[in-house]
C-alpha cells in the first residue's frame, strides 16, 4: 500500500509544543517580582494537580517548568544607587515633550501599562547610569531624555 494512503497517527499532524523561552542574560527580581513567580508556582502546581485533560495538564506543566526555572535563578537586586538610575528604580523623565514616570524591574514583573519596564528594554539601558538633571541619548537623538527624578521602588509583596 502506498504512504499516501495510510492514515498517520493524529499526534504527528499537531504544531510542536515547544518550552517557553527563558529571557537571556541574568534573572534580577524585586521583592515583589520574587513574590510573584512564587505564586505563579503555587498557582500552576495546584492547577497541574487539579487538571483531568492529559493535553491540558501538559500546557500546565510546560508552564511551571519555566516558572521554576525562573524562581531557581532569581536574583534580588541590590537597592539602586543613591540619585542614579538603576534596576529597582522608579524614574520620572521628560521625552518628547512629554513628563512620564516608570519603574525598572525584573522581566517578569514588567506590565508597561503599569509603568513597570523591564531593566532590558531600550528605554531603560538608555536610562541607567544617569543621575536627576542628565540628558540621555536615546532612539539615535542626543539628549532626548531628561531624568527628572530617581528614587528606590517602594515595594509592596504581592
Amino acid at each position: 500500500m502506498s504512504v499516501a494512503f495510510r492514515r498517520e497517527d493524529d499526534d504527528e499532524h499537531k504544531e510542536p509544543k515547544f518550552e517557553l523561552p527563558l529571557p537571556p542574560g541574568e534573572n534580577l527580581v524585586t521583592r515583589r517580582g520574587l513574590a510573584k513567580i512564587e505564586a505563579e508556582v503555587a498557582r500552576l502546581e495546584a492547577a497541574v494537580a487539579a487538571e483531568a485533560d492529559d493535553e491540558k495538564r501538559a500546557t500546565l506543566k510546560r508552564d511551571l517548568r519555566y516558572w521554576r526555572a525562573r524562581f531557581s535563578t532569581a536574583n534580588i537586586a541590590p537597592p539602586p544607587p543613591e540619585g542614579e538610575v538603576a534596576f529597582g528604580s522608579c524614574v520620572t523623565f521628560r521625552l518628547n515633550g512629554q513628563t512620564r514616570t516608570v519603574s525598572l524591574v525584573g522581566s517578569d514583573e514588567a506590565g508597561p501599562a503599569a509603568g513597570l519596564i523591564p531593566f532590558t528594554a531600550p528605554l531603560a539601558v538608555a536610562m541607567t547610569g544617569a543621575e536627576v538633571g542628565d540628558l540621555v541619548d536615546f532612539g539615535g537623538r542626543p539628549a532626548a531624555i531628561e531624568v527628572l527624578d530617581t528614587r528606590p521602588i517602594v515595594e509592596q509583596a504581592g
